[in-house]
């Protein structure tokens, strides 16, 4: 299979805009990280006029899927779990060519997960887990178990993924099998969950007590990204936040945070007078 990979790639590592080529081979029969081909080819460039190109190819029975992409987004991915497989080839693949370390460095990073990076991504898996669970008590207050239930078991998996990212590591596409290793707790309260006896209606209401302990006792480590930015001021419009840079990635859930760090007073509101009689400006200053 090497020859015919090579064939792929080689042409590539005299460009000079070409930082690094990596592969990633199936190792089982469904393999999710590979999207079922039988090899990944990563290249990383520089600069390109698209900034993820993908080409599928075949040879002696076996399929490759090439991914040329440049170095501003495989960041944005990696900063940003926007494409979550990406992660999982750099720590798993095999280098080929390394211009100037570039794959050596960026696996070294991805094993230490600086700080900054991981307060961004805790924030961001917190927020998704707020609307989710959110959702979920709405749907139970209707009476609708069934959905409630779909949407408590995507509550769990934002909350093993902050899990992982809690102790330090980058989620996997197999993330359960990460959390197992490394938070019991969550674990557990995942395995009680998919393998209750209870009926429907019991099973949900005791879930959504569970996951509200659960999430109280992990916000003030999963806000800290957004709770360093208030910080360098005393008070702050709601659109003053939303429109921070640092934000953006989590721009979309900020109300949701906002609305639950508020009901848990780790966020205070004041008001100031608007033109308009008996109507205010809501500002948010951090509990002392």
């Amino acid at each position: 299979m090497e020859q015919y990979l090579r064939s792929i790639y080689q042409h590539h590592a005299s460009n000079s805009d070409v930082l690094g080529i990596l592969i990633l081979e199936k190792t089982n029969p469904d393999s999710p990280i590979t999207d079922n081909f039988d090899v990944v080819l990563l290249i990383i460039v520089q600069e390109a006029e698209k900034t993820w190109n993908v080409k599928h190819y075949e040879f002696a029975d076996k399929t490759c899927a090439l991914h040329i992409v440049t170095e501003e987004l495989l960041m944005e991915w990696i900063d940003t779990s926007g494409y979550r497989n990406a992660v999982e080839w750099i720590i798993y693949g095999r280098i080929i060519f390394d211009r100037n370390e570039f794959f050596n460095n960026l696996k070294a990073t991805l094993q230490s997960f600086p700080d900054d990076k991981r307060n961004l991504r805790k924030i961001m898996e917190f927020g998704k887990l707020i609307k989710s669970y959110n959702e979920a008590k709405e749907l139970f207050e209707a009476g609708e178990y069934m959905d409630t239930n779909s949407k408590i078991l995507y509550s769990l998996h934002y909350l093993a993924r902050l899990a992982v990212i809690e102790k330090g590591y980058y989620p996997e596409v197999t993330v359960w099998s990460q959390v197992k290793q490394i938070d019991i707790e969550v674990y557990k309260l995942y395995e009680e969950f998919i393998e209750s006896k209870e009926e429907l209606k019991k099973r949900v209401q005791l879930m959504l007590i569970a996951m509200d302990y659960v999430i109280k006792a992990r916000a003030n480590m999963a806000v800290k990204h957004l709770l360093d930015m208030m910080h360098t001021k005393n008070e702050w419009y709601y659109g003053e936040l939303k429109a921070l840079p640092k934000l953006q990635p989590y721009s979309l859930d900020l109300s949701a945070i906002i609305t639950y760090l508020v009901d848990k007073n780790m966020l205070i509101t004041a008001t100031e007078q608007t033109k308009g009689e008996g109507v205010y400006h809501r500002k948010y200053m951090v509990s002392k």
